[in-house]
C-alpha cells in the first residue's frame, strides 16, 4: 500500500461516520454517498465514501479522481458487477462498470428497479 493509499483509507474512516452524522450528513448526502461491493480478488465486502451525480432517474456517476493512484474502481472493469449505494437514506442495488475516456474515469452504476 503506498502513501496515497494510506491517507485515503484514513479519510475513508473519518468520512463515513460524518456522513451518518446527524447534522453534517444530510448536507452532505446530495454530492457524497456510500457504496458497498465485492472485492473481486479478496472477495470480502467493501464500503466507501464517494461523491456522485445522479442523471436520471436510474443512473448514477462516480468519478474517479486520480485513478492511477485508486484501485478500487478496477473492481467494475470489464463490468457490469453488483454494487449498492445509499441515496436518500435508501439503500439501492445496481450494477457498475467503469468507464475510461477522454473525460477521466468513472463508474457507471444502473440501478435496479424500486420494488413496486
Amino acid at each position: 500500500m503506498n502513501t496515497f493509499q494510506r491517507v485515503a483509507k484514513a479519510v475513508n474512516a473519518v468520512m463515513l461516520p460524518i456522513m451518518k452524522a446527524p447534522i453534517i450528513g444530510p448536507k452532505l448526502s446530495s454530492s457524497m454517498t456510500e457504496i458497498t461491493y465485492t472485492g473481486r480478488r479478496s472477495g470480502r465486502t467493501i464500503s466507501l465514501p464517494i461523491a456522485f451525480q445522479c442523471k436520471g432517474d436510474d443512473t448514477v456517476v462516480i468519478g474517479v479522481a486520480a485513478p492511477s493512484q485508486k484501485t478500487w474502481w478496477r473492481n467494475f472493469q470489464p463490468g457490469p458487477e453488483p454494487i449498492s449505494i445509499v441515496l436518500d437514506g435508501v439503500t439501492r442495488t445496481g450494477t457498475g462498470v467503469a468507464r475510461i475516456g477522454d473525460k477521466g474515469t468513472a463508474v457507471i452504476v444502473t440501478l435496479d428497479a424500486l420494488p413496486a
